[in-house]
């Protein structure tokens, strides 16, 4: 069975799991937490992509999933429109500013790609919670354009309350952000496994050949900057509208530090890299809840120990034990064949 197929395979017995699960679990914040485990896995995923695919150093995915998310939440509150219509309107204004970042990254390379994003990330946080003019009143209270620090409110939400009523509006959420994980997912292994994945690939693994070859260095990170912030950017907008508040901690230092410690652990490059480290780094952020003075200290020593002992992450790891296991089996089978 070929690569492509096993993956395939795989991705749907996964998605049946998945689609299963919130009728046999017994209750609502186990759904809740599945909610959020798609939307950041859909945002390591993309970033993957950029990060462990085509070899850019990009530390901007959660501003373009916070950008998304916020154009998502404006549309809704200062346009007057139905969430469903602004989600795809926040996606493709998250892809416009990746395309901002990915101008702004083009001459750069390695560790100065990484200090330029975080920088526009930062100063994007820093622009958010200094916003103090008031931009509309809401009865007595002013309300600033980006909701500064207190942030974006009252732009609506998706409606499941009203579909599925108060006992199943859960599933809602859940569903649609395994949808967005799902087409993610199958878009990342689109372009993976075909010709512009192997052209990302020789970027990130030898520029100079690659160029010589015909492969615009130009053309492939716009290309792979916009197609990851569309889905990162949809993300932004599941989490404004499953939340229903949009604030500046997405920027934080701390969920960027985790998401990255999601792709390290599950294996960077790796198809399942993204969906397995986020699964191990949730589970351990839960196991650790009843102790927040150690959670960051445990995401921080986890990254340091695979970065050291495991760079190529669970996944890579796997595969190299796999690899062993069939050499070993061809070897016995070979010592087999010749005695007979």
């Amino acid at each position: 069975m070929s690569a492509t197929r096993r993956n395939v395979l795989a991705g749907l017995v996964l998605l049946a799991i998945a689609i299963a699960l919130p009728f046999v679990l017994p209750g609502r914040y186990l759904i809740g937490q599945l909610t959020l485990f798609f939307i950041w896995a859909t945002v390591v995923t993309q970033w993957n992509l950029v990060f462990g695919v085509a070899g850019i150093f990009s530390l901007a995915q959660m501003a373009i999933f916070a950008f998304g998310g916020y154009a998502t939440a404006m549309v809704g509150l200062y346009g007057g429109w139905n969430l469903w219509l602004a989600l795809p309107v926040g996606a493709l204004a998250a892809v416009v500013f990746s395309l901002v970042v990915g101008l702004a990254c083009l001459r750069l390379k390695g560790p100065y790609v990484a200090l330029l994003t975080l920088a526009i990330a930062q100063g994007m946080y820093l622009l958010i919670i200094t916003d103090t003019a008031c931009f509309s009143m809401e009865g007595v209270t002013c309300r600033n354009f980006t909701g500064g620090t207190r942030g974006l409110a009252k732009y609506g939400d998706f409606g499941f309350r009203e579909w599925l009523g108060y006992k199943y509006m859960a599933f809602g959420d859940y569903y649609l952000a395994l949808g967005v994980l799902v087409l993610a997912t199958a878009f990342s292994m689109f372009l993976m496994f075909g010709p512009i994945g192997a052209a990302f690939q020789a970027l990130r693994d030898s520029p100079e050949y690659a160029t010589a070859r015909g492969v615009s260095r130009f053309k492939f990170q716009m290309l792979v900057f916009a197609s990851s912030a569309f889905f990162t950017g949809l993300a932004g907008g599941v989490f404004a509208g499953y939340y229903k508040v949009m604030g500046a901690n997405t920027l934080y230092l701390s969920p960027l530090l985790f998401l990255l410690a999601m792709m390290v652990v599950g294996g960077l490059g790796r198809t399942w890299g993204p969906l397995v480290g986020a699964a191990a780094l949730m589970l351990a952020d839960e196991g650790l809840k009843d102790f927040p003075e150690y959670r960051f200290m445990g995401i921080g020593a986890a990254l340091v120990l695979f970065v050291m002992l495991w760079p190529r992450g669970i996944v890579g790891a796997a595969e190299a034990i796999g690899a062993q296991l069939q050499k070993r089996r061809s070897e016995l089978g070979g010592t087999s064949t010749r005695q007979h």
